[in-house]
Order: structure tokens, then C-alpha cells, then sequence
């Protein structure tokens, strides 16, 4: 996400380095590198340049401190400034109401079905009742999509097969939900062209007949400048309350992400990334420039962690640590909730200094395919006692897994060795080398 863009906008701010001052001059050749960055991300020209002139404004109106040098202010004023262009502060979501009524709307091949089931598991972890309405009444299949999604995430999903009116079956819904107690709907409605007149009039009837606390529209961040464009149709016809940046994983230059709160004057609230239902981040404009400029988002990683990990569980792997018993159910327990927190590169982009380093290295999602597959061809026993684990043992298990032996022997190696580690952090925390470890168990890929 935004890799071109932080690799053009490092080697803008790379003018000002070993410069001993600010001047006109190189401030110049530094907001002509920015501007061109952005351009060349798909943001729309006029809010380049307006944020640009005030980058050079601002510049030129700072003194340099002693400490601070020229290059390391302009990433400060450039990271405001870009804070500021995507709407300054994050914006929460309207679930106010008896229930709170969500509208999703979108093109097609958005990916408003997967918001919609990634949305209902985000409000479910809030302990908030919620059902979704499946209102896509021409393609079946989206149906079908949003069931199955609804029942991974553990909420109900409200269908008539028989109705072909989606303004009725999601008022049905609706009615469903009161008489069930549902604390939130989320309407899932079909794709549309924002130059398909009838299409556009569907939605805007189904707007005004459920009158939402609140309407989202999901759009696909790959598609750039055409994104906003597309937003500004629709938020023209249905006033929706916030927008939702899908697909973020992708090939994406950025653009829509830094100007289309600028053109259409409605706040981004949600972030996507991947098909996992655990991937979806609340929006925080500072949080976004500080990846873009390559200053990672440990606070973000933090909460995703957080989410993720049963503080019970944690609390449980902790005391088998210190008293020797971490066994091959609890590296699998734990690999579990790793994948659950989202994109392998994602996550590692949010890590200051490791985004940048790591760009053009391959993450291979399915890294621990192998590592699973040998632990799940070990016995009960194997699993909770590694060490009676022999080498006839180790050869049963390479073929039942479909691995070599020197897999599994290395998997071997590498348990034990971090079962050490494990130790002896207990013993003196901080100890470092943890993360070469975790590198090495997924083939140092």
C-alpha cells in the first residue's frame, strides 16, 4: 500500500538532506518532487497543488531548529499537511437508534458484500446484536456470498428469495431485527453504475424508505482518480455519511485515499485490506501519513493485536512459558491468531523502518502452510510432549504432512531453539534476537 508513493516522496525530502537551512531555492526543487508524487499517485491535480503551496508556505515560515534539520522538518510539515488533506481526525461510525440502520451502497465488484460481513464482525466484537440484510436482488450469488460470511462471523442474515423489491426486504429486515432484538442492520445492497439512471434511483428509494443512521459507500481504491470521481455521483444522489477504502492490499497508487475527502467533503471511515474478516481498520488520517511517509503505525498494529488475542489465552501460554510447558498446541494456537490479524505485509509495513526495508521482498501469505501441516500430522501426544518426538516419529510425520525430513527437523530445531529463548526472557526481558527467530520458522521469507 503506497509503496510508490513513499519511495518518491523519500527521494523528494532527500533535496533537503545535508542542506544546512531551509532556502526558496531547494524548498522549490523539494515541493516540485512532492507534487509530482502525488500526481503520479492518481490524486486529483487541483489538491495536489493546493496542498503542495501550502507545504512551501509553511515552509518557508519555519525556522530550522538546531536539532532538527531541514530534510526532518519537511517530513513533519509534509505529514501534517497530508493529516489535514485527509480529514485531520478519524470520524466514528453512527450506530445510534433501535435499531442503528447501516446502508451500504457501491459499484459493482467494490466489495460491499465483504465490507458488509467485515463490518457485522467488527460491531459483533463490540458485543452489539446485528443482522444483515441481503438486498442484492440480481445476483444471486451475492446472497450466497453474504450467508456464507455471515456464518463465519457468527450474525444472522436476513433473505426473501421470493421478494424481488429490495426497498421491502430490507424494511423487512428491519422490522425482523425489532422483533429479534437486533441492535444493528447492516442493509447489503446490489452494485450499480453511477451512469445507470434506474440503478441510482433504486438505491436513493431504498435510502429514503429505511432513512439510515448511517450510509457508507464502499469504493475500490485501485481504481484511483475514478474512485472519487464515482463518489462525487453518488454522494450527489444519496448524501452518504462516510466512505470505506477497500482493496487497500492492492496494486493501489493511493490517490483516492489522499483526495477524495478533499473533493467530495465527507470523511473516509473505514480502511479494508484482504479477504479475512479480521481485516478492517478504523480510518485515522495521521495514522495513513505516517505509513505513506514511511513511519509505520505501531499503535494500529497494537490494536489489531489487541483484537485479536484472548487476554485469557495470553495469560495461559504466558504461565505454560515459565514453567516449561509451551508445546506444539500452543505454537499452533498462536500461529492461528497471527494469520487473524490480517495481511502478513500489511502488518509489517506497520512497523517503523520495516515497511521501507521490506517493499520489494515477497511475503509468501502460505509461509506457514508447511509449519501447520507437519504439527497437524503429529499425534495428541507428539503434540503436547515434542521431546518424545524420535527420528521414526519424524519420518512418519514428514510423509503424513507431505514434507521432507530435514522440514521437519528443522522445525524441530527451531521450536526448541525458541522454547530457550522463551526462558530466557523470562529470566532477563529484552533479550533480543526474537524476531530472526520468528523469520527463520517461516523460511526467512
Amino acid at each position: 500500500m503506497f509503496d510508490n508513493l513513499s519511495t518518491k516522496l523519500d527521494r523528494a525530502f532527500k533535496t533537503l538532506k545535508g542542506q544546512g537551512s531551509i532556502t526558496e531555492i531547494n524548498v522549490a526543487q523539494t515541493i516540485k518532487e512532492v507534487r509530482r508524487a502525488l500526481v503520479d499517485a492518481d490524486v486529483n491535480y487541483k489538491v495536489a497543488k493546493t496542498v503542495t503551496d501550502k507545504i512551501k508556505d509553511e515552509a518557508m515560515g519555519r525556522d530550522v531548529l538546531i536539532a532538527v534539520s531541514p530534510g526532518q522538518l519537511m517530513v513533519k510539515i509534509v505529514h501534517e499537511e497530508l493529516t489535514e488533506l485527509m480529514g485531520g481526525e478519524k470520524q466514528d461510525i453512527n450506530i445510534k437508534g433501535d435499531p442503528a440502520i447501516i446502508l451500504i451502497a457501491g459499484l459493482q465488484g467494490s466489495g460491499k458484500t465483504t465490507f458488509t460481513g467485515k463490518l457485522a464482525n467488527y460491531l459483533k466484537k463490540q458485543n452489539r446484536q446485528v443482522l444483515v440484510a441481503a438486498c442484492d436482488v440480481y445476483r444471486p450469488a451475492a446472497i450466497e456470498q453474504l450467508k456464507v460470511l455471515a456464518g463465519q462471523v457468527g450474525v444472522d442474515v436476513y433473505t426473501n428469495m421470493e421478494e424481488k423489491n429490495p426497498v421491502k426486504i430490507a424494511q423487512e429486515a428491519i422490522a425482523f431485527a425489532k422483533q429479534n432484538h437486533k441492535k444493528v442492520v447492516i442493509i447489503d445492497t446490489a452494485g450499480r453504475l453511477a451512469v445507470d439512471e434506474a440503478m441510482m434511483n433504486e438505491i436513493a428509494e431504498i435510502k429514503r424508505a429505511i432513512n439510515p443512521t448511517e450510509t457508507l459507500f464502499v469504493v475500490d481504491s485501485m481504481t484511483g482518480q475514478d474512485a472519487v470521481n464515482t463518489a462525487k455521483t453518488f454522494n450527489e444522489r444519496i448524501n452518504f455519511d462516510g466512505v470505506v477504502l477497500t482493496k487497500l492490499d492492492g496494486d493501489s497508487r493511493g490517490g483516492a485515499a489522499l483526495s477524495i475527502r478533499a473533493v467530495v467533503e465527507k470523511p473516509i471511515k473505514f480502511i479494508s485490506t484482504g479477504e479475512k474478516m479480521e481485516a478492517l481498520d478504523l480510518f485515522y488520517p495521521d495514522r495513513m501519513a505516517q505509513r505513506i511517509l514511511g513511519m509505520g503505525d505501531v499503535i494500529s498494529l497494537v490494536e489489531r493485536a489487541q483484537q485479536t488475542f484472548d487476554e485469557d489465552e495470553a495469560r495461559r501460554i504466558n504461565q505454560k512459558i515459565r514453567k516449561n510447558q509451551f508445546n506444539f498446541d500452543d505454537f499452533l494456537s498462536q500461529l492461528e491468531q497471527i494469520k487473524k490479524m490480517g495481511d502478513i505485509k500489511d502488518l509489517v509495513s506497520m512497523i517503523p523502518g520495516v515497511g521501507k526495508a521490506m517493499k520489494d521482498v515477497e511475503i509468501d501469505e502460505n509461509a506457514f502452510k508447511p509449519i501447520e501441516a507437519i504439527i497437524k500430522s503429529m499425534t495428541k501426544e507428539e503434540r503436547a510432549n515434542p521431546d518424545m518426538i524420535s527420528g521414526s516419529r519424524r519420518n512418519r510425520i514428514a510423509k503424513g504432512s507431505g514434507t521432507t525430513i530435514q522440514q521437519v527437523n528443522n522445525l524441530m530445531k527451531q521450536f526448541n531453539d525458541m522454547r530457550k529463548m522463551m526462558r530466557s526472557m523470562n529470566k532477563m526481558s529484552g533479550k533480543p534476537g526474537m524476531m530472526s527467530k520468528l523469520k527463520a520458522m517461516t523460511g526467512g521469507r
